[in-house]
């Protein structure tokens, strides 16, 4: 492994990473509309968890193709949680399946790497809403709200800020909405081969959690998965006792692992997934991965992402996007498919800051870009007019 510690990290102030970021944005993008638009009453969480996989790994396969050594795929399993249910849940063919019907509130999650580079994004919905009969109610509420805290966040998170007034913007619109951020939630910065950076912002953090949580400031050149998950409820999310089937490797353990069922699904899972997100679904044999990860994370030589449940009959809102801290303004590269029209609360944000920074503008000063030979996927990412400014 000494080799490539030496290599000087590599980050977005390279155009060849951006190109890379976008490319995984733009198949994270597709996957996540398409999972959105298969979401009707009826479906099953399990088909659309497959379908979210499947297109990645299959649109990944199309790109870089002369570059046989260069991983790419999956960074994060598409996770379809629906209303109480908080996160990470994507369940395995002998899980009891969930299916949707209307009126429920899904969550999908999914994340896409291109040479290890990261684009995660998710996006929440309820089944079943149109413009022509916008919902309205507590699920209306923890919708906007859940929203406008990803709104905030694109305009905060940007050099010279800190990770604190996040924080604190969240507090405020949640509880104008009269919702709660999940407590101590992160929101991390992402790296090469790297999905959960040292610098993070908390949601709804505890005394103690405030204490002991990092102040950073954002800088340039640095790239954020901002996730935001806000609840009707009081914001506890508690491992409800579902499978859990979502796991990463941890880079800094080592362990020799006694079982040979344990060290066959451990050699595949690194050969595969290396130190991205991967679900025990990917695994042929499911049994035999079942089996196997639990003397590797026995050991911690895997973290598990339980399935957070906050309490029966409240609702979960997540949304999530990817930022790229560019010189001249952040670069937002996951998209959002929230449609304003579809939710209609009695509540607003009353603060008149954070009032002023939601109606700022997003758009990025224009530079005269050096023509270059970008490919389609490249031009198809980049050539969308931030929503925000569709919103306004």
């Amino acid at each position: 492994m000494s080799g490539d510690e030496e290599k000087p990290e590599q980050t977005v102030a390279d155009d060849l990473v951006v190109t890379k970021y976008k490319m995984g944005a733009e198949i994270a993008n597709q996957a996540l509309k398409m999972v959105v638009e298969a979401a009707l009453a009826g479906v099953s969480v399990l088909s659309l968890c497959e379908k979210g996989d499947d297109f990645i790994m299959k649109e990944s396969g199309k790109i870089f193709k002369k570059e046989k050594e260069m991983k790419k795929g999956i960074a994060f399993p598409t996770c379809v949680s629906v209303n109480n249910c908080v996160c990470h849940h994507s369940p395995l063919k002998s899980d009891p399946d969930v299916v949707l019907k209307d009126g429920d509130l899904v969550k999908v999650d999914l994340g896409v790497h291109v040479d290890g580079f990261i684009s995660n994004v998710a996006h929440s919905f309820v089944v079943g809403v149109t413009k022509e009969k916008p919902l309205t109610g507590r699920k209306a509420d923890v919708m906007m709200a859940a929203h406008l805290c990803a709104e905030a966040a694109l305009r905060l998170v940007k050099p010279g800020n800190q990770n604190t007034q996040v924080t604190e913007a969240w507090n405020k619109i949640a509880k104008s909405f009269k919702c709660s951020p999940i407590e101590g939630l992160l929101s991390h910065q992402l790296k090469q081969h790297v999905i959960d950076g040292e610098k993070t912002i908390i949601q709804n953090p505890t005394d103690q959690q405030r204490k002991d949580h990092e102040k950073a400031e954002f800088e340039v050149h640095e790239v954020y998965a901002v996730d935001v998950l806000i609840s009707t409820g009081e914001g506890k999310a508690k491992d409800g006792g579902l499978r859990t089937t979502v796991y990463k490797r941890d880079p800094d353990k080592v362990y020799g692992l006694k079982m040979k069922t344990s060290r066959t699904f451990f050699s595949e899972m690194e050969r595969r997934f290396d130190k991205m997100a991967f679900t025990l679904r990917a695994f042929e044999d499911e049994g035999k991965a079942r089996l196997g990860v639990v003397e590797c994370t026995k050991h911690e030589l895997l973290q598990p992402f339980n399935v957070l449940q906050e309490k029966e009959g409240e609702f979960v809102a997540q949304f999530k996007f990817t930022v790229l801290l560019m010189a001249n303004g952040p670069l937002r590269i996951t998209n959002s498919l929230y449609e304003p029209e579809m939710y209609k609360s009695e509540n607003e944000v009353e603060d008149a800051e954070l009032k002023t920074l939601l109606q700022s503008s997003t758009s990025r000063k224009t530079q005269k870009k050096k023509k270059k030979k970008a490919s389609k996927t490249v031009e198809n990412a980049t050539g969308q007019p931030t929503e925000t400014e569709a919103a306004e």
